[in-house]
């Protein structure tokens, strides 16, 4: 059985009746979410385009790769192509994607395609009226340092950028 508690632009909050596998039924609070594209783009000389954006939830601002909400039906890659040139006014001659990773799997079904851009050519930024961001450009090296210095702490951003990273290194 589902009770919804809160219907809103971005999520769904329902109080799941849920049968476990050990026979133990319990009530769970469940966030539900279309799901989102992530995508960390990477230059040529091997700079990765990050953002610094404002996030309420976080208390300011934090660095992220470009990432948005899935529109209902879109397929992710469409998405994340969609973000790169709207958050950072970048398009992509390829995408591979890296992971489709849960957020918070103990209370949301969000999931999170994250994707590698390269052949990256100016496109036309246009933010959304609630995106206050700065687009910040840096070696991936750098990057790495301030994932592990606690610069950037966004779990999407750790994720992408290790993953490329582990990639340059395999090479």
């Amino acid at each position: 059985m589902t009770r919804n508690i809160y219907t809103g632009k971005v999520i769904t909050l329902n109080v799941d009746t849920v049968p476990l596998p050990n026979g133990v039924t319990v009530d769970l609070e469940t966030i539900r979410h279309p799901g989102a594209s992530a995508v960390v783009p990477v230059k040529d000389d091997g700079t990765v385009v990050l953002i610094r954006q404002f996030r309420h939830a976080a208390g300011g601002f934090i660095y992220e790769i470009p990432a948005g909400k899935l529109a209902p039906g879109e397929d992710p890659l469409q998405c994340a192509a969609r973000e790169l040139e709207e958050e950072v006014g970048y398009r992509a001659a390829s995408f591979e994607l890296l992971s489709s990773i849960f957020t918070a799997p103990g209370f949301a079904d969000e999931v999170i395609h994250v994707y590698k851009a390269t052949g990256l050519a100016k496109g036309h930024q246009h933010l959304d009226r609630d995106e206050v961001l700065d687009v910040i450009e840096m070696p991936l090296s750098e990057a790495i340092a301030n994932i592990e210095n606690g610069t950037i702490r966004d779990a999407k951003t750790i994720v992408g950028l290790q993953a490329v990273y582990i990639k340059t290194q395999r090479r």
